[in-house]
């Protein structure tokens, strides 16, 4: 059974749209008809950047740990295109193999600034605009902040933390802003491929597959739902 979306004259904006995730982001709002406004530290057309389309995308090239950058972002958006429904938290990276006591300091920064303080300024100046527009943000914690484990503790508790501040924000802006979270596990995507080439990939899931369960949480059919850490994991 397929669904179809209609998100025409939308405005959506996407962050880390140069990865394997958001680009399928970008590409699933594409075809649903939403101006699709997306954000990168990584410039497209360069190996790193994997939107096979950008010129599709409005790109704004932004570190999205910097305020300055996140509030200028933004501002720009919704100067060039009028409002903003939409903020999809795809940003994030992953770092592990290292138990606590062996971590540098810096692995704390790194992976705090760009899986979570990058999720907290951008909705943190997003919230304004989404507000008029009655819209939505959806970002992207983990299936393993769920519990600890050894070796990525850092990793996993940057998700958590996601899934807090979105329960934070839906609380926050009951009536006007809808926020949830969804919660990967292994993404089948060429950098997991790449690490982890003895794996079972047919047990991984596909970034198209998530990009659609975005679709539905911005959609009115998820008008309901707020809050929700959603799995996005398969039936594993």
């Amino acid at each position: 059974m397929s669904t179809e979306f209609n998100f025409d004259g939308k405005i959506v904006l996407i962050t880390g749209v140069g990865g394997a995730l958001g680009s399928a982001v970008a590409n699933a709002f594409l075809k649903a008809g939403a101006t699709v406004c997306g954000s990168d530290i990584v410039e497209p057309n360069t190996e790193d950047f994997l939107l096979s389309d950008p010129e599709r995308v409005d790109f704004y090239r932004a570190d999205f740990s910097d305020e300055n950058d996140v509030a200028d972002t933004i501002d720009a958006v919704v100067d060039e295109h009028g409002r903003l429904d939409y903020l999809l938290n795809i940003a994030g990276t992953w770092r592990g193999d290292t138990p606590i006591h062996e971590t540098d300091a810096a692995t704390f920064d790194f992976l705090f600034d760009v899986n979570l303080k990058t999720m907290f300024l951008a909705s943190k100046h997003a919230i304004p605009h989404l507000r008029e527009a009655e819209g939505a943000i959806v970002s992207v914690s983990a299936r393993s902040s769920l519990e600890g484990g050894a070796g990525d503790g850092l990793y996993r508790a940057s998700k958590a933390g996601v899934r807090l501040l979105t329960e934070t924000i839906a609380a926050e802006n009951l009536g006007s802003v809808r926020a949830n979270a969804v919660m990967p596990s292994v993404i089948d995507t060429p950098m997991n491929r790449e690490m982890m080439p003895d794996a079972d990939f047919e047990t991984w899931v596909d970034p198209k597959d998530i990009a659609d369960v975005l679709l539905f949480l911005c959609s009115d059919a998820a008008a309901v739902t707020s809050g929700a850490a959603v799995p996005v994991y398969g039936e594993v």
